[in-house]
């Protein structure tokens, strides 16, 4: 009789071994210990029988196990940062709110046991994930503009939760930009391009300070958290960088990190930029001053992300946008 194998190991953005990861980040021995520990797991607070377990994906203390089980497919998710634990409770509330205000995202299962913590997450797609792949990551690079307005008109709305009326302090990003120049940016000044950096400065140094109030933003909106049944969203991943923010910082962010996934990142060309915020801007204009940040933040981020060896391309990027501005 063929022996019962356990599940494949992966890490998901790290070079490190997974089965050592395994062991030292989450205390199995093995795949057959990760896979027994999650069979008894979800059937004894979830009711859920796993029929096969065929891959676990670790990333830094955040693991993920792609099952099948008697209900359909689904997705265990489960941290062991325990100091994590109460903002990732919150993060599963919002998500489902989220779910149950219409929003594409990968709500959590309820748990029937009440005492059950809620570390522990298992997270049903938004849809089928079978063999013949009707769930892929975004192909952001080939979207036509109008299946991109659709697709912005969900990162609009998924970050709009009803706020408390108690008044916000009103945050100046042009301060928060200049302590961080100081604080760090001078360190990489010899890594990054001459013309990029001086035309930042100047962008900085003449911007109106954006005073408006944060939202609740994803935090990391791109790819490799989007995915897609042929044209259409069916799914924003991994809240769990949720922040409060400006929405400009949020927009320019993800503009420049919208074509990464998990290996060799590289940047996206002006032009998408440019689809991304018309796409937004059907859905929700820009402001003066916002108009004027997205510009420094664009590039502020694109410098941010020229590495210290082997630039797969942020460098020429970061030239090319000082260049147009």
């Amino acid at each position: 009789m063929e022996r019962h194998r356990g599940p494949r190991l992966e890490m998901l953005w790290e070079s490190c071994d997974p089965e050592q990861t395994l062991a030292q980040r989450f205390g199995f021995a093995d795949a057959d210990a990760v896979d027994g520990w999650l069979r008894v797991t979800l059937a004894t607070y979830w009711d859920v029988i796993i029929e096969s377990c065929d891959r676990v994906v670790m990333s830094d203390h955040n693991a993920l196990a792609w099952l099948t089980t008697t209900s359909g497919a689904l997705i265990a998710k489960w941290s062991a940062a325990s100091k994590l634990f109460p903002r990732l409770s919150r993060v599963a509330r919002l998500t489902q709110w989220l779910d149950g205000e219409g929003l594409p995202v990968s709500a959590p299962v309820h748990c029937a046991m009440a005492q059950c913590r809620s570390s522990w997450m298992a997270c049903r797609w938004p849809c089928s994930m079978s063999s013949t792949g009707r769930c892929s990551m975004s192909p952001i690079l080939s979207r036509s503009a109008p299946q991109g307005r659709r697709w912005l008109n969900c990162i609009v709305r998924s970050v709009d939760p009803p706020m408390s009326n108690t008044p916000l302090r009103r945050a100046k990003l042009s301060c928060r930009l200049r302590h961080e120049w100081h604080a760090g940016w001078s360190r990489r000044s010899r890594m990054c391009p001459s013309l990029p950096s001086r035309r930042l400065r100047r962008l900085v140094a003449s911007a109106r300070v954006l005073d408006d109030v944060p939202q609740l933003v994803h935090g990391d909106f791109r790819s490799a958290n989007v995915l897609c049944s042929g044209s259409s969203v069916v799914g924003v991943l991994d809240f769990e960088e949720i922040r409060r923010d400006h929405c400009v910082d949020e927009l320019a962010r993800s503009a420049v990190l919208l074509g990464t996934r998990f290996h060799d990142w590289g940047p996206v060309s002006p032009e998408v930029h440019a689809q991304f915020l018309a796409g937004y801007e059907t859905v929700r204009r820009l402001s003066p001053p916002e108009k004027h940040w997205w510009d420094v933040l664009v590039l502020w981020y694109t410098l941010a992300f020229v590495p210290v060896g082997h630039d797969p391309g942020w460098a020429d990027s970061a030239e090319t946008l000082a260049a147009a501005r």
